[in-house]
């Protein structure tokens, strides 16, 4: 989702590693930095912290993080199988007592009734908790495999029962496929999506925040720095042009209203100690500089790939 260079891994940002004790304030940054609780159950930090595959990322990071205001955690759970040493489901369990004050997002591969039965059992021990803040159904690519999912017998029947129960609180789904996911954002059957949105791929301005919007459905959004190439000059740069640090562009995905959190998934604490800068954003973007980053975004979509 993102990798940046940063400043090297240390104790000077105030960014000392907390024990579980004391983490899980509530966040004190400003209201731009917010999404208000009918969301989520509680009031999110916008800028949330995601695992991706194996990194250098310790406990002690995500703990920190969390320390910081930080309190919405999206676990890439066990749709594509257990990540040994995972970081993220260690500090969940360290969390403790602070469990409730944090949001804990998970992808959710099962496809069958038996499928969820059996990973959410997994997932709910691996976290050591009883229960999962958000469970989003991974990669809803096509419609037939959103067809199987609602379909008696699909996995979405199980999570709906259990979230009655109380052990799932919101359910969603991560796509690539923005039509797609705007449509079942309309069957009233999710709580929140999950979709790609940055400066290099602005698609869900048009076709799902209009729909979302109304519907007050929030949406998480991922890959802020287009997978590292938003940070990084291009071949058509300007004279002078200073390329902006990965904070600039999680501050672009936030200005947008529908964005209920934006993921960071730094590799290493360097990385997360820059990432976190953008908690000390006092507003949104002003309207200049918002500019130089759509004008960016748009050459580094010309020149990064044909990702729609």
């Amino acid at each position: 989702m993102t990798t940046s260079p940063g400043k090297p891994p240390g104790r000077d940002g105030g960014l000392e590693p907390k024990s579980a004790r004391e983490c899980g304030a509530d966040p004190t940054v400003h209201p731009f930095l917010m999404t208000p609780a009918r969301a989520f159950g509680r009031p999110i930090c916008r800028l949330g912290l995601a695992s991706y595959g194996r990194t250098a990322i310790t406990v002690d990071d995500v703990l920190s993080a969390v320390g910081r205001g930080v309190n919405f955690l999206n676990w890439q759970g066990l749709a594509e199988g257990p990540t040994p040493g995972d970081a993220f489901t260690a500090a969940v369990v360290e969390l403790g007592a602070n469990r409730p004050s944090v949001v804990v997002c998970a992808q959710f591969g099962a496809r069958t009734v038996a499928e969820a039965a059996a990973e959410l059992r997994a997932v709910l021990a691996l976290l050591g908790t009883d229960y999962i803040d958000v469970l989003t159904l991974y990669y809803i690519e096509r419609q037939e495999e959103w067809d199987e999912i609602a379909a008696t017998g699909g996995a979405l029947g199980y999570l709906r029962d259990a979230k009655r129960e109380g052990t799932v609180r919101r359910i969603g789904i991560t796509s690539h496929q923005r039509r797609l996911a705007a449509k079942v954002a309309t069957t009233g059957l999710l709580d929140c999506l999950m979709v790609r949105y940055n400066a290099a791929h602005r698609g869900a301005e048009t076709d799902v925040f209009p729909v979302t919007q109304p519907l007050a459905l929030p949406v998480i959004a991922y890959t802020a720095l287009r997978w590292g190439a938003l940070p990084r000059p291009t071949p058509d740069d300007p004279p002078g042009f200073a390329v902006r640090r990965p904070p600039a562009w999680y501050r672009f995905a936030l200005q947008h209203p529908a964005v209920a959190v934006t993921l960071a998934a730094p590799q290493t604490r360097a990385e997360l100690d820059e990432d976190l800068r953008v908690l000390d954003a006092t507003g949104p973007l002003a309207e200049e500089e918002f500019a130089t980053l759509v004008s960016h975004g748009e050459r580094v979509r010309k020149h990064a790939g044909a990702f729609a």
